[in-house]
């Protein structure tokens, strides 16, 4: 699972742990983890936190059967920060990566992305699970921008020549990770807003991943957003959840 919980949680603390606790995730990736909010506590996993230099910190949380071999924060300058674990799996070493790029600039986010990208390759099998702040680079944005209520937030453009920047994700996928959503993906694809989260500022935007190595995505058997119950009022972003054979 992947959770933009949105500033920290604040009074939604308790209703975004029902909601990881709800889909019984083996790790999630969070974002925004202003305060370090004891989520490991709230739900009995595993909590690793990587803090930010500029932005939020995050995490990821750990289900207490997995046993975590190493775990960091990725060594580079993100606007947030990345986190990562290496996990003991029954098939294997598998890491995970939980990120955040920057929320303003496509520039600076296809830069996090190359140094993902980069950390990833020195892993083997990987999984990245993240809000990427960026459009995915399959759809069709034009026939998207022509038919949805609100445009899209000049972050979400590019600078020069407009459009929507696609270049993190674009890149992340030249460099081999495979959209689990688009490979086995069901329902809505839009993360973003909730229906009584917040997020006046985005349209229907699909903006948080499961990104995987090719070895690792055959495996994945389903994903989906969690829509519905708490999960419209818990934060602006809904979690989007990909399950595994």
């Amino acid at each position: 699972m992947t959770y933009n919980i949105k500033n920290g949680g604040g009074d939604r603390l308790d209703a975004i742990g029902r909601v990881i606790a709800g889909e019984a995730p083996d790790v999630v990736a969070v974002q925004e983890m202003r305060g370090e909010p004891a989520l490991g506590a709230a739900t009995g996993m595993r909590q690793l936190v990587a803090r930010s230099w500029r932005g939020q910190p995050v995490g990821l949380l750990v289900a207490r059967h997995l046993r975590v071999i190493a775990a960091g924060r990725v060594a580079r300058p993100f606007f947030h920060a990345a986190v990562w674990a290496r996990l003991a799996t029954p098939l294997g070493p598998l890491t995970v990566v939980g990120a955040h790029l920057y929320p303003y600039w496509g520039r600076a986010r296809r830069a996090e992305a190359g140094w993902l990208a980069a950390f990833i390759k020195s892993q083997g099998e990987s999984v990245l699970l993240a809000d990427l702040n960026t459009l995915d680079p399959y759809s069709d944005h034009a026939v998207e921008l022509a038919t949805l209520p609100m445009p899209y937030r000049r972050r979400h453009l590019r600078r020069l020549g407009g459009g929507p920047d696609v270049g993190a994700t674009a890149l992340l996928a030249r460099r081999g990770l495979v959209d689990v959503f688009r490979r086995c993906g069901t329902g809505q694809a839009w993360t973003v807003p909730t229906t009584r989260g917040g997020g006046a500022e985005f349209t229907e935007l699909r903006l948080d991943y499961v990104l995987a190595t090719p070895g690792v995505a055959g495996r994945f058997t389903g994903c989906c957003v969690v829509t519905g119950g708490e999960a419209e009022s818990a934060s602006d972003h809904y979690p989007l959840v990909a399950r595994a054979a």
